[in-house]
Parts: structure tokens; sequence; C-alpha cells
């Protein structure tokens, strides 16, 4: 299955796509050549850029501690597996305390690095991170596997708990949602929403299905074109009858 998200607001926007750029991250950083690793190392300066928002910290903890107060009212719910909610309760104290350790701004340890500032100016050139251009970051790269690692996630680790706080708003988020099955006629699907607040809406498509949906969403309706694309060319409207799961998710 393919899974396709739309947030309904900037907030929401602003977490996937740090969600992406973390995947992103984690997977060059295990790879082992260290063309592979200067991806990681400029995933982490785009991370830098997105998360810049001074209010995001403050965000996560006070969704992290509604949450936590949420779940904590489902204890005495004899439908609720203790044991499974006192594990997620848990993970979000865990979680919450690591980012409010968290001082300064996001990133500032980067900031301060004068090095590192200098191959992030250059690796925004293109082709400006030549060994000609930074023959100290040419060096760097041609230590060993286990030691550009090592220094990759020292870099990283003052922004890692923001991310596990990411990772767990919103897989919480994705939880909270009702998955339906629904038939958009002639390739195009319409829900009235009557100004109830949503937070993401997930689309769940077949991985062999030809159609690839194209999604606009507000407080009022949500609409849902179905496309389809041969080669390289302009995607086109998908007219046949599509099967989908649709997923309205909210906290």
């Amino acid at each position: 299955m393919i899974v396709y998200e739309y947030p309904f607001n900037e907030r929401i926007r602003t977490l996937l796509r740090l969600e992406d750029l973390y995947e992103k991250f984690r997977f060059f950083l295990r790879q082992s050549h260290h063309l592979q690793h200067q991806i990681a190392l400029s995933t982490i300066f785009e991370m830098l850029e997105v998360a810049g928002r001074a209010d995001l910290k403050s965000d996560l903890l006070q969704e992290l501690e509604r949450q936590k107060s949420t779940l904590v009212s489902f204890r005495n719910n004899p439908n609720v597996q203790s044991e499974m909610l006192d594990n997620v309760i848990e993970e979000v104290d865990q979680v919450s305390s690591a980012l409010m350790a968290c001082t300064g701004k996001t990133g500032q340890h980067i900031r301060e690095n004068e090095w590192l500032m200098s191959i992030r100016g250059r690796t925004i050139i293109p082709g400006g991170a030549c060994e000609f251009d930074l023959p100290s970051y040419h060096a760097w790269q041609h230590k060993t596997q286990e030691q550009r690692v090592r220094d990759i996630e020292h870099w990283f680790a003052p922004v890692a708990p923001l991310f596990a706080a990411i990772q767990v708003v919103l897989r919480l988020l994705r939880e909270s949602g009702t998955t339906t099955r629904m038939i958009a006629q002639a390739g195009s699907y319409q829900q009235m929403l009557q100004g109830k607040v949503y937070q993401l809406v997930r689309v769940t498509l077949a991985e062999d299905a030809a159609a690839i949906p194209e999604i606009a969403a507000n407080k009022y309706m949500l609409w849902i074109r179905f496309m389809c694309q041969d080669g390289d060319e302009k995607p086109r409207v998908f007219e046949s009858d599509t099967a989908f799961d649709l997923t309205l998710c909210n906290f």
C-alpha cells in the first residue's frame, strides 16, 4: 500500500517535513561511502533551516503534555490495556523530559561551529564543496567510516530529542484516526467537514493502483482528485472509479 498524507495546517506541515528529513538523514548515515555521509551532514543543515522556528520546541512540549493528560484519563477505562497505556505514557514522559533539558535555540551548537558553518556555506552553492574550496572537509571525508559516523552523530546529538518528540507526536496523531473505505466516483471525491477541525488526512492506495491523489482541504471541505501519469507525460485526470482508504486524524 502507498500512503499519501496532507497536513491541514502549517504546524503539521513543518513536522512532516522534519520527519522526512530525519528519515533521509538516518538512511545516509547508515551507509559507508563518504559521499553518502556528505548527504547526511547536508541534511542536518536542512533540518536546522526547517526547525528554525523559535516556538517549535514549546509547541511540542505543550502537545506532549496535552497527550499525556488525555492518555492518563483513559486509565480507568476497562476497554484500554493498562500495560500498553502505561508504556505510551512513559514514552511521552521520556521524550518530554529530554526535550525540556535542551537549552538554547535549536541547532545553536552548529551555528557556533565556524568549521561546520563554512561547510554549510559552501554546500548551498552548486559544486561548492570541491576539495580545492574546502581542503579540511576533503581531509575529513577521508577519515574512516567509523570516525565520520561518530562525528556526525556527535553534531546531531543536541537536536536528537527534538526529533524523538516529533516522532511520538506524529505517531499519536496518525493513530488517532479511524480508517474508512471510500470510492471516488470518476476519480473525484468530496466530503463536507462541517467545520470540524482535523490535523492530517491520510489516503491509502494499493501499490498497483494507477491513480495518484491530489488533495486539497480546509475546515469546511476535503477534496481529492485522482490523476494518472504515463512516463514523463503531464498528469491527467483519472476518470475511473477508485477505491481508497481514508483516515482523518485529529488530536
